[in-house]
Order: structure tokens, then sequence, then C-alpha cells
């Protein structure tokens, strides 16, 4: 029988296809910035984006994923082939029916869904109609993300992990496509966008039916809502939208609060976060996605020391990546950000109001990514009442976070309280799976964290002399300032990686075989 790949392996394969994405996700920014700027156009594709964008993260990633994976891992490890089909079509029936009912009645409702999402909106309105238009266009992408989100955990169960995290590079060509070709035939020419994501979502569920094919998974519709595993899925949902998507409430609050704040507050945070996914989504939801099938099994068979030591490889290989990513965001932010995005109708001082938030947000890039590795702790134990306190908890701190921030430090103030807030999540979510005993840590933490220390101060110095004067970044060539940063980034990483590796680290250290 052959052995299963061991989570390094499918940690990279994952990583790698994110990679991709994000990297298309960056060329797709920087055409929209190019042809856009930020400014009327871009605020009102954001926030139209950003609803069909929040429910998928919340309803179909978010508390779908968490609440599905966990008990299809179980049917598939307890109850035989059989069973399991009829769990994935009845489950799959059930999710069409109601997501079809909530993209009819976002487009019915645009408009009361912008006065709620960016109420200073209402006060342009000409802003307000085109993000009504735009909002109506979009909408049905949370139908078809709802559906790729049940593939990929039914994929992802089979250790079927590299094309579920290929998927959203369709997204993203489907974007550069729109903003590159079509946008010149629409007016104005950011409807073009708005066609584009609802393409990229067809394009995206395409993909996935004929891998669901071969595994023999492909649903078939079989109308049951009272069926016991649909109905413990359901249950398991309703609180795991908070539990899992507190961050993305909080980000539509920020929509909110920034509507309120000079135009092109909305295009710096959306910028700042875009980088900020980088990092997060190449580890944070690659780790999360990997780690989840496997805590889920190791629950099902009582291995607690196995649950405990997958826990503690996850949290140590998250510190060890992100933890340096975190720094590099902070101090490359300027040069990130020009290289990126400075060029067309996106101008410095839009790189100067981005630098802030980008700054903001990297204070609390190491806590949003731990909550996507302690939370599957939660959930794979089929726990949702644990994460769901917490989320309440953190979700009103940031809250007020906002408030004492939004007023000294405008949009970068949301983008900070969402970062401390995420650390705050973690924290918290850490202490409740140490009191329940499904995490114990391994020996050896001290020792661990003074050598990353010691590797994190070498990459600040490294990067500190290596920048330079931010100035110099916003009025060089755009040629220049790709070798220049190409060079930074090449010599950060091998400083902080050779410092680890003379302080002991061995890439055998962090590999672990799936369960």
């Amino acid at each position: 029988m052959k052995s299963p790949p061991g989570l390094l392996r499918s940690l990279a394969t994952v990583s790698g296809m994110t990679l991709l994405s994000r990297i298309l996700g960056f060329v797709r920014d920087f055409v929209i910035a190019r042809s856009f700027g930020a400014g009327m156009l871009t605020d009102a594709f954001f926030v139209a984006f950003r609803l069909p964008n929040l429910l998928r993260r919340l309803f179909a990633e978010g508390a779908f994923s968490q609440a599905f994976v966990p008990l299809l891992a179980e049917y598939r490890n307890r109850r035989g082939e059989t069973e399991t089909k009829l769990l994935v079509d009845r489950t799959a029936t059930a999710l069409f029916v109601a997501v079809l009912l909530v993209a009819m009645l976002g487009i019915i409702g645009a408009p009361l869904l912008i006065y709620i999402s960016a109420p200073g909106f209402a006060a342009d309105a000409d802003k307000f109609a085109l993000t009504v238009e735009l909002t109506r266009i979009t909408f049905p992408y949370i139908m078809f993300m709802a559906l790729v989100a049940l593939a990929a955990g039914i994929l992802n169960t089979w250790s079927r992990f590299a094309l579920p995290a290929f998927t959203p590079v369709l997204l993203n060509l489907s974007l550069i496509g729109g903003a590159l070709f079509a946008a010149p035939w629409f007016d104005p020419p950011v409807l073009a966008l708005a066609w584009a994501v609802f393409l990229g979502g067809i394009l995206q569920l395409a993909l996935q039916l004929p891998a669901l094919k071969r595994i023999g998974m492909l649903p078939r519709f079989d109308w049951a809502p009272n069926d016991p595993g649909v109905r413990r899925v359901l249950t398991l949902m309703a609180p795991a939208v908070l539990g899992v998507s507190v961050a993305q409430i909080s980000l539509l609050i920020n929509t909110i609060f920034a509507s309120f704040l000079p135009s092109g507050s909305v295009s710096w945070l959306y910028y700042a976060d875009r980088l900020m996914e980088f990092p997060a989504g190449l580890l944070g939801a690659a780790l999360g996605t990997i780690l989840l099938p496997s805590l889920a099994k190791c629950h099902a068979d009582e291995e607690r020391e196995e649950f405990s030591a997958l826990l503690d490889w996850g949290l140590r290989l998250t510190l060890m990546l992100t933890l340096p990513a975190a720094l590099a965001l902070a101090m490359l932010a300027v040069p990130l950000l020009a290289t990126l995005f400075q060029h067309g109708a996106f101008t410095a001082a839009d790189v100067l109001q981005t630098r802030s938030a980008l700054v903001a947000y990297s204070i609390g890039l190491t806590g949003l990514i731990l909550v996507k590795i302690l939370a599957p702790g939660f959930y794979a134990r089929l726990d949702i009442r644990t994460p769901v306190k917490i989320a309440l908890v953190t979700l009103v701190a940031t809250q007020a976070m906002n408030l004492a921030f939004i007023g000294p430090l405008r949009h970068a103030g949301l983008a900070l309280s969402i970062g401390l807030a995420s650390c705050l999540n973690a924290a918290l979510l850490y202490r409740g799976l140490r009191r329940v005993d499904a995490y114990r840590p391994a020996s050896g933490w001290l020792a661990f964290s003074l050598k990353l220390l010691l590797a994190l101060l070498v990459l600040a110095a490294v990067l500190w002399f290596a920048t330079g004067s931010e100035s110099d970044w916003l009025a060089m060539p755009f040629a220049e300032r790709m070798v220049r940063l190409a060079l930074i980034v090449a010599v950060g990483i091998i400083s902080y990686f050779t410092t680890l590796a003379l302080l002991g680290f061995r890439l055998a250290d962090f590999r672990r075989r799936t369960t």
C-alpha cells in the first residue's frame, strides 16, 4: 500500500500553488491599480466585491469547511464509502439550494446591503448607484464558491491538495483579462471587473468537477434536509460562522468606518490587506488546509498524543516562517508598495497612505496565522462553542479599538485594530486548547524561541542597512526598484535561514507524515 505523503511535502504543494495564485493576485492588483488608481471606481468595486467575498469566507471556506471536513473524515473512517457518498450528495444539494437563495436575495437587496456595509457612500448618489450595480453582478460569486469549498473539502479529505489550492488562479486570470482587455468595452470600465468575478467563479467550479468524478464523489441532487449528517453540518455551521470568520466580520465593519474617511481610504486598506494576505494564504491557509483532515482523523481514532504533536509541529513551523514575514512587511512596506503599485493612477501619496495601513496590519500577522492553526484544533474535535465565545470577545475588542484608533490614526487605526485583535484571538484559542489538555507543548520551546529571536535580529539588521531611504524608492525607476527589491529579499532570506542553520535548525526536524 502506498504510504501517505508527508505533511511537509503536502504543505510545500499547497504553498506552491498558493504562491502561484498570490503572484497572479499581485499582477491583478498591479493591473487594477495602474488602470483605475485609488478613488471612487476602485472604492465602489472593492466594497461590492467584499460583500460576496465576505460571505464566501464566512459560509463557504470558513464555517462550512470547518463543520463539513471533520464530519466527512468521520464518515470516511468509520462508515464506509456508501454512507460517505450519501452525505456528500445530500450536503451538496442542501448547500446549493441555500446559496442559490442567498444569491437571489443579495441581488434584490443590493441597495440595502450597501446602505449597511458602506453608509458613507450614500452621500454620493453616483458612487452609491455604481456600487449597487457592481454588487448585483458580483453577488452570484458566493453560489459558485460555496460549491467550490464543498469540492475542496472533499478533495482535501482524500489528500488531493494541489487542485483546490490552484483554483484561485482562475479568478486572478479572469480579473487580469477583464482589466486589460474587457474594460474598454464597458461604461464605466470598472464593470468589467465585476463580470470577471462572475466568470472566475464559474471557472473555479468547473475545474473541480472532473477531480470529484475520478474519486467517485461527484455530487448528485438528493434533497434530504432532515438527513442526520446534513443536520449535523448545519448545527456545527451556525456558531462556526463567528468562530472562524471574526477577522472577516471586522473587515466588513472596518469598511463601514472607512466609508466615512477621505476618498481612497477603502482602497488603501484593500491594497495593504492584499500584501498581508500573501503570507497569510501562503502559510496560514495552507497549514490549516492540511492540518484539519489529519487532526480530525486523530480525534476520530482517539490518538491524543499525535493530535497534540500535530499542533506543536504547526505552531513551530508557523512562528519560524511568519515572524520574519511580518518583520519584512513592516520594514519593506514602501519598497514593496512602490514596486508593485506605484504606476499610472496610483501615486506616491497613495503608497505612503497604504504604507501606514500595511505596517499596522503586520503587527498582527502572526496572530492572524496562528488562529488558522489553532482553530482547527477545536473544529477537528467538533468543539464549536469555545471558538465562538472567543470570537465574540475578539469582535467586541476590535470595535473598541476601532473607536480608539480611528481618530488619531485614521485608516491605519482600523488596520491596527484588526492586527491586535488577531493576536488576542490566537492567545485565547491557545489557552483554550491547553485548558482541555488537547495540546501539550513538546520539549525544547525555550531554546527554539531564543534561536528564532537571534535570527530575527540578524534579519532586521540586514533589512535596515539594505533598504535605505524611502524617498529614494518613490523616485527611482521601476526596473531599478524590481532589481533592488529582489536582491534585498534574497539577502534577507539567505541571512535568516543561514542563521537558523548555524543555530542547529534542520529541515528534517519539521518532517511529519499525514495520519
